[in-house]
């Protein structure tokens, strides 16, 4: 970000200035990270790295990547590679420490790292843009065009190429570029070399006829279209608006990574649309092959002043975040051309995940002259060290993640450094669980950490025939017992626990399952899980869906008393809640939200809207506005010990007591969460921000 610690050497790594957040921290990835940016720690101007007593507890790959990292050795282990980490892994860390040091390096340094993993693709490309600006276009083209030599094939190729349309450069002729997309066997390759074709003065006219395309993706981008965006004339005064949710689909919340952020920011951008100071709203989404047989618009209009556009992905439907890696240079392309072809210039464009889809995006305002917001929190560095300091090294898939977690945390790194403004989820003590983990956050808003916009939801709207609806609701819910998403008539009196979301291993649906069984609560209570895709699912979807099965096949009594719902619409979701708040003070519904955390959680915030009493998680944003036996429950869901006593502290909870939680929730919603106030805050930030 601008004027932050993370913008420069001198501003990171200044003597003389401190700050007391993360001091003596236990959590080595936050005692590294505060001595990086705080100059208090190795830096590329100390010839030796420092030992640090704040690191001796780390695992020994853990601190071994975090000294390559940020060049702090851990106390008690001594110096050299050690087991875990690599050359590869070396080169990683020393480009991250170049990036976040602003350095730039040579071309031919960059380039040695071409054929390198995305890991370390990602930072090569976040380093090329000054490494051209400090070396000259010219001299970038000629080591570009060296680095290929002979080699016309493979995918280092389509890297180079990306890499020369991210800086505007020409290395190859329009007839050189279409000899590269022709004589290829890989496609990715053929796709760059096209977008390549693309930006060349006459390298349209090298392009192949539409008659080439394999598929649907191909012919749109052999022959891109201009989506009828808006219009937005002069009458439409204020900022235009883009907000991306690039992992899952806008309106099927619950099924694959579609989760409360799609109900969020569907919600929101209908409301923003009507705010004063914005003229318009666009909601960016990503469409597969699937998704655009089904649909083949890019672009239409969801409610009015509130636009949906589809960025084509040359995947089946919607990448997973892993996977956004691979997309980055495409959806990059495809933001710039869409959002840059419209009747006036985008002002803003907000994104909300630490991933390579909001990297590419950020690269996309930097070329549309946009400025870029971007909502920070503590993901995945809030436990880092808790989940894989405990990990066999000699496990790939925990090493794995361990690098990936770290990738994500410099993915982050970088949001927040390119962002004109930088906005926070507030967790139990405000923004300094943020801030402890972003050291250069401190300084913003004179030293009191970024602003923290309220997240809110819609409100509920009823039908003409609701109470019709409501009736219809629970009957399904209640029709056959034997039905796998529904309950046995004869439990309609007992008590209900509902739980809704998408399934994944963080939602911990199987975890409270398993809690419900071994608590003994299938005798007493009904248990109802929302989400996940109807039909076939994606693996994870059907990984959860097995655990459960597998757990009731081992207590087939508790089967009739258990309904897994496919995900169903955001207004049938808070239909079924108030359908089972009226229900008798015996009969009563509690809202359990079973998740490892939540950096939010609309869900809970919809129960709480619909009158439910709600039991949620100590860790992540819940706990900011569900204070424990004031307007709710807080559970430990670390484990299955910390949910069973969660589901018992609900069973001994009295009518009175579950009354006064449903009526302070209603009332904490209807005061601080409405998403009338959050897009007034949003757009209140939007209107502050000067044109780049």
């Amino acid at each position: 970000m601008a004027g932050t610690a993370f913008a420069s050497p001198s501003a990171a790594h200044d003597p003389g200035r401190s700050t007391e957040v993360g001091h003596g921290d236990r959590d080595p990835l936050v005692a590294a990270r505060t001595a990086f940016f705080n100059g208090s720690g190795w830096t590329a101007h100390l010839p030796e790295p420092r030992p640090d007593r704040r690191l001796a507890d780390a695992a020994g790959e853990l601190a071994r990547l975090l000294e390559a990292e940020y060049g702090l050795r851990p106390h008690a282990v001594p110096p050299g590679d050690g087991p875990g980490v690599d050359r590869h892994d070396k080169a990683v860390a020393g480009l991250r420490r170049a990036a976040r040091l602003g350095v730039p390096l040579t071309p031919e340094a960059l380039l040695a790292h071409g054929a390198g993993d995305p890991r370390l693709m990602a930072v090569l490309t976040e380093l090329w843009p000054e490494t051209v600006r400090w070396h000259g276009p010219r001299h970038a083209e000629e080591v570009l065009r060296a680095t290929l030599g002979d080699s016309r094939d493979g995918p280092p190729v389509g890297r180079l190429l990306d890499l020369a349309v991210a800086s505007g450069l020409r290395p190859f002729t329009p007839v050189e570029g279409a000899s590269l997309a022709r004589d290829t066997t890989h496609r990715a390759v053929r796709h760059a070399a096209w977008r390549y074709l693309h930006q060349l003065p006459g390298g349209r006219a090298h392009l192949p006829g539409t008659s080439h395309a394999e598929d649907a993706y191909e012919h749109l981008l052999l022959a891109p279209p201009a989506p009828a965006l808006g219009p937005w004339g002069e009458e439409h005064a204020g900022r235009l608006v883009a907000q991306s949710m690039l992992l899952g689909g806008l309106d099927t919340p619950g099924q694959g990574m579609s989760g409360g952020l799609a109900v969020l920011l569907g919600g929101l951008g209908d409301r923003l649309a009507e705010t004063d100071g914005i003229a318009g709203v666009i909601t960016v989404v990503t469409a597969g092959h699937e998704d655009l047989a089904a649909d083949g618009r890019l672009a239409h209009e969801r409610a009015p002043g509130h636009w949906v556009l589809r960025l084509p992905v040359d995947a089946p439907s919607a990448p997973a975040q892993p996977e956004m890696h691979r997309h980055r240079p495409a959806l990059t392309w495809w933001a710039t051309r869409l959002l840059g072809g419209m009747s006036r210039p985008l002002d803003v464009v907000h994104v909300r995940y630490a991933d390579d889809g909001s990297l590419a995006l950020a690269d996309a305002a930097e070329r549309l002259g946009a400025a870029l917001v971007f909502t920070a929190t503590p993901d995945p560095h809030r436990g880092l060290a808790e989940r894989h300091a405990a990990s066999d090294p000699a496990d790939p898939a925990a090493a794995e993640a361990l690098r990936n977690d770290l990738h994500r945390v410099f993915v982050a790194d970088r949001l927040v450094e390119r962002a004109d403004t930088v906005v926070g989820i507030p967790g139990r003590g405000g923004t300094q669980d943020l801030v402890r983990h972003f050291p250069g956050l401190a300084q913003l808003n004179g030293g009191s950490g970024p602003s923290a916009p309220p997240e809110g939801i819609a409100p509920y709207r009823d039908a003409p025939d609701e109470d019709d609806r409501r009736r219809e609701a629970l009957a399904r819910l209640y029709r056959d017992g034997t039905c796998p998403d529904a309950l046995d008539p004869r439990d309609r009196d007992l008590p209900v626990l509902l739980c809704v979301g998408r399934l994944h291993p963080v939602k911990q649906q199987d975890l409270l399952v398993r809690a419900w069984l071994a608590t003994g609560a299938h005798r007493t209570t009904t248990l109802v899980l929302v989400g996940g895709s109807p039909g076939t699912g994606t693996p994870v979807e059907d990984d959860i869906r097995r655990r459960i099965d597998a757990l009731l096949a081992a207590c087939p009594e508790a089967a009739g008393r258990l309904a897994l719902l496919p995900a169903l619409p955001n207004a049938e979701v808070r239909r079924l809640q108030r359908a089972l708040t009226e229900r008798t003070a015996d009969a009563c519904c509690w809202y359990v939200c079973p998740s490892a955390k939540e950096e939010f959680g609309i869900a809970v915030l919809e129960a709480m809207d619909a009158g439910l009493p709600v039991a949620g998680p100590r860790r992540g944003g819940v706990a900011h506005y569900l204070r424990d036996q004031v307007n709710g429950i807080l559970m430990d869901t670390s484990s299955q010990t910390g949910l069973m006593r969660g589901l018992r502290r609900i069973a001994a909870t009295s009518a009175d007591d579950r009354g006064r939680y449903a009526t302070e929730g209603r009332k904490l919603v209807a005061e601080r969460f409405s998403v009338g106030r959050m897009a007034d805050e949003l757009a209140a930030e939007y209107t502050a921000l000067r044109p780049r």
